[in-house]
């Protein structure tokens, strides 16, 4: 299992962190920590408002860990200006993965390694990021479509939990999984626990923000419990 701690940009910061301001500081330390990967998100894009492209391309050109990016991508230029930048898996917004085509499209240009499909859920139903809206597609139903499509790996949020420190829905991942998919577990981990959980239901890793820059437990002790 592999342990993603997140740093979350929002207005050129880190969003939600009481400690660390600096975006490239904050991934620097994970790696200094011990982190193998970091999970890195433009907050604003995913909700609409505004961007954070000169300081991501800063931080995939300055720091030497592997990084997974997201932020709603949604379009070939979105990806192809990540890879091109050094990023080592892009994160395919759910409102583009319901989009065969360009699903499709992307996995035959870039291939599965480099890309990961975004699935956030509510009310058991594919939830857009930064919107009420809920589509007539179950997350189950959206992962069959994109593994026939040669996807690998899932990065899988119940978006209600997002930040809130409620516990991952280790379940819903797990459905997921058990189609033949790496499933990553995103939105709402607060304890080792519930790492211990998301290890326990054979996942294939964790995305962990709020409750490591809260200093609920350290990166050090949350990497020491996954490998456990």
């Amino acid at each position: 299992m592999e342990l993603y701690p997140a740093v979350d940009i929002e207005g050129g910061r880190v969003a939600r962190s009481p400690s660390v301001a600096d975006p490239i500081a904050a991934v620097r330390q994970f790696a200094h920590d011990g982190a193998r990967w970091v999970h890195v998100v433009d907050l604003d894009r995913a909700f609409g408002t505004g961007e954070n492209r000169e300081l991501t391309r800063r931080l995939l050109a300055e720091v030497a860990v592997r990084i997974q990016v997201g932020g709603s991508l949604t379009t070939d230029e979105g990806v192809a200006e990540l890879v091109g930048w050094g990023a080592t898996r892009v994160v395919i917004g759910t409102a583009a993965a319901v989009d065969p085509v360009l699903v499709a499209r992307l996995l035959a240009r870039y291939g599965a390694e480099r890309l990961a499909v975004g699935i956030d859920a509510r009310d058991g139903r594919v939830a857009a990021r930064g919107s009420d809206l809920t589509l007539a597609l179950t997350p189950l139903e959206l992962a069959r479509r994109v593994r026939s499509q040669g996807a690998r790996t899932v990065i899988y949020t119940d978006a209600a939990r997002d930040g809130s420190l409620a516990g991952p829905d280790v379940d819903g991942a797990h459905a997921i999984a058990a189609l033949g998919l790496d499933v990553i577990a995103s939105g709402g981990v607060a304890s080792l626990d519930d790492l211990r959980r998301v290890r326990a239901a054979g996942l294939a890793g964790a995305i962990v923000g709020r409750a490591l820059h809260e200093g609920r437990f350290t990166l050090r002790e949350a990497l020491a419990c996954v490998a456990a």
